[in-house]
């Protein structure tokens, strides 16, 4: 027998019998905050307000506590009752087509010695349509996928851009960093997540990044840049990384007040800037997270810790967005 799921903005779902609900709610065209699918980013959690679930694959980015308190991963949950979740739909996103498409490998630039950029370009005739924030899989020889987020808005060429780390005997790094060459024939399928730019004005907007986490925060930052009015007073971009190297990208907006912090957490004698955690740095910089919104993209440690950290601070847990990188080879 279908079960009823109820969101919190009264939209309803039917679900069948051992169906996730993130994929119920997909099915229907309705798209809830989501990012790996795996149960390890966290970004799918909900708070069940009545009724029960089931979980069918493990939870692994809850913790007890969260458990003990009635939050579940939708991308990991059934319904086996008709249930009422405290999460709304993202009505952004519903009328964006996912699909898969041929590209081929229009450039390939060396950042540093762990990253590339790589440009994609699409058919003329079959483009992707997407919001800033989001991501795409990529798909090689074999069907070996993995999932990079785009670095840029989108433009009117087309063309899609990557930025891509070396993992240790990664089989898709491999390809990227030893054998990937101009014109290559891939496939792609997206755009996937729900990480992109709320239509939500605050006093302060702060993106957060670690390593190539950087890269749709710069894909939202180019967005930003085409607004004729800002919904910002202030825009702060703190990117972390271990090395002076792993800033491989310097911000450059004319349309956009943008305070800049690098940071590092491995800093050299030389360095002048500031050290240590991004999350910390929010801190330290005595921005008024009562009126703020946050977006943080990098490792879930990161995510999870800035979200702690800065909710006990001040933010209001909903407005923290956030993207977590899972690791994959």
């Amino acid at each position: 027998m279908n079960k009823l799921i109820t969101l919190s903005n009264k939209k309803k779902i039917q679900s069948n019998i051992n169906e996730i609900i993130l994929t119920a709610a997909s099915r229907q065209n309705l798209v809830l905050e989501h990012s790996c699918r795996t149960g390890r980013c966290g970004v799918c959690k909900a708070s069940v307000l009545s009724g029960d679930t089931k979980a069918i694959k493990e939870e692994v980015s809850l913790t007890d506590d969260e458990k003990e308190k009635g939050l579940i991963l939708t991308c990991c949950r059934t319904a086996i009752t008709d249930i009422t979740l405290d999460i709304e739909d993202q009505a952004e996103l519903a009328n964006i087509e996912i699909k898969t498409l041929p590209c081929r490998v229009n450039k390939i630039t060396k950042l540093n010695n762990d990253v590339l950029e790589v440009t994609l370009r699409t058919p003329p005739n079959n483009t992707l349509e997407y919001l800033p924030g989001q991501y795409i899989d990529v798909i090689g020889a074999k069907g070996l996928r993995r999932s990079y987020s785009i670095a840029n808005a989108p433009r009117n060429d087309k063309k899609i851009i990557l930025n891509i780390r070396k993992v240790e005997n990664g089989e898709m790094s491999d390809y990227w960093f030893n054998q990937a060459k101009v014109n290559d024939l891939l496939r792609l399928e997206g755009p996937l997540g729900t990480f992109y730019l709320r239509d939500k004005a605050a006093q302060n907007l702060i993106l957060i990044a670690t390593g190539t986490g950087i890269a749709p925060i710069k894909a939202i930052l180019e967005k930003l840049e085409q607004y004729e009015t800002q919904q910002f007073k202030n825009i702060y971009l703190i990117w972390g990384g271990r090395t002076q190297q792993d800033i491989y990208w310097q911000p450059v907006f004319k349309n956009l007040l943008l305070k800049f912090i690098p940071v590092l957490s491995r800093a050299e004698d030389s360095w002048q800037g500031e050290k240590g955690y991004v999350q910390e740095i929010v801190l330290r910089n005595s921005i008024n997270l009562t009126e703020s919104i946050v977006y943080a993209c990098g490792s879930d440690r990161m995510t999870q810790s800035a979200k702690l950290l800065l909710t006990q601070n001040g933010l209001n847990e909903k407005d923290f967005y956030s993207d977590a990188f899972v690791s994959s080879n």
